[in-house]
C-alpha cells in the first residue's frame, strides 16, 4: 500500500479513517470539499480543499501528491449532487452525460472506475476503521419486547430489497406496516417523515446492500440518527452487524439510554435462515 488519498465528505467516518491511517504512520493526503467536509479534517494530514464537481482539478491534484490509493468515505447528499451538476467543470458533467442512469450506485461504482482508468487503486476502508463495525447482538439499551423484535425483523428484510433497488438503506416500520422509505432526502429526515405519519413507536431498520462493496456507501448510524429518532418518538433501531459503521460507540450508547432507544445489530445471513438473534 502506497500514500492513500482520502475523498472525504461530511459526517464523523471520514475524520475516523483519517485518524486510524495516522495513528499507523501511513501517509496520507485529504480531499475535501468547500461547505461539506468538517473542517477539523485538516488538522490530522495535509488537506486540499475543493468545490463539489471540481473532478478535473482532484485527479490533477491527486497525481502531483504522489496519491497511488484512494478512499472515498463520508456522506455527500444525491440530491445535492443532482441540484448541482451545472456547475461543476467540464470533467465531471462529461463523466455523468455518460451515466446509464444516476442512482447512488451507479455513480459511486463508476467513480470508482474513473479512478482506475486515471491509474488510482480505490481500496477497501473497513481494515481501518473495523472497530467501529457493528456487531451483532444488543448494542444500546434495553432488550425490546418481542412484538419490537417482530417488526424489527420484518423491516430488516424489506429494507434490503429496498437497498438492492438502490433507493436507500432505510426503512420505518410499525406493527409490520411500512412507514417511510428513504429517498434523496436521507435517513434522517425519512425517520422524523415517519414519526409525523404514523406517531410513537416505529422501528427503524437500516441495511446494507446484498454483497456490499465495502469501498462506498457503507451504512453509518451515531448521535444524529438517534436524536432523529428522539423526535419520532422511535425506541428501536435495528443495524446490519458487520456492515454498518457506529461512530463514537461510548457516546453512542449513552446517549441511546437517556433516549430511552435500543440497539441491535442482526446478522442478516442467520436472519434469512430463521435464526434469531440472541440478545442475552
Amino acid at each position: 500500500m502506497g500514500k492513500i488519498g482520502l475523498i472525504a465528505g461530511s459526517g464523523e467516518l471520514p475524520v475516523e479513517f483519517a485518524k486510524s491511517v495516522v495513528s499507523q504512520g501511513k501517509p496520507l493526503h485529504i480531499y475535501a470539499i468547500k461547505g461539506i467536509t468538517d473542517k477539523s479534517i485538516q488538522k490530522l494530514a495535509p488537506t486540499t480543499w475543493l468545490r463539489l464537481g471540481e473532478a478535473q482539478k482532484l485527479i490533477d491534484s491527486m497525481k502531483k501528491d504522489g496519491i497511488t490509493d484512494v478512499v472515498m468515505l463520508g456522506k455527500i447528499e444525491h440530491f445535492h449532487i443532482l441540484k448541482s451538476i451545472h456547475t461543476f467543470d467540464k470533467r465531471a458533467r462529461g463523466f455523468f452525460s455518460q451515466l446509464k442512469d444516476r442512482r447512488a450506485k451507479s455513480i459511486l461504482e463508476a467513480v470508482l472506475k474513473e479512478m482506475e482508468k486515471e491509474g488510482f487503486n480505490p481500496i477497501d476502508p473497513s481494515p481501518f476503521l473495523s472497530q467501529l463495525l457493528v456487531p451483532e447482538g444488543l448494542i444500546a439499551g434495553e432488550i425490546p419486547p418481542e412484538g419490537a423484535m417482530e417488526d424489527g425483523y420484518f423491516g430488516l428484510k424489506i429494507a434490503r430489497e429496498i437497498a438492492q433497488l438502490d433507493i436507500g438503506q432505510t426503512v420505518v416500520v410499525k406493527d409490520k406496516v411500512v412507514v417511510a422509505v428513504e429517498g434523496l432526502e436521507g435517513t434522517d429526515k425519512c425517520i422524523l417523515r415517519a414519526g409525523d405519519l404514523a406517531g410513537e413507536g416505529c422501528v427503524v431498520c437500516k441495511v446494507a446492500r446484498v454483497n456490499q462493496d465495502m469501498r462506498y456507501d457503507v451504512p453509518v448510524i451515531g448521535e444524529k440518527t438517534l436524536k432523529s429518532m428522539k423526535k419520532a418518538k422511535a425506541k428501536l433501531l435495528f443495524v446490519e452487524a458487520g456492515k454498518t459503521f457506529l461512530v463514537d460507540k461510548d457516546s453512542f450508547r449513552k446517549k441511546a439510554k437517556d433516549f430511552g432507544i435500543s440497539v441491535v445489530g442482526i446478522n442478516l445471513e442467520k436472519l434469512n435462515r430463521g435464526e434469531k438473534t440472541n440478545l442475552l
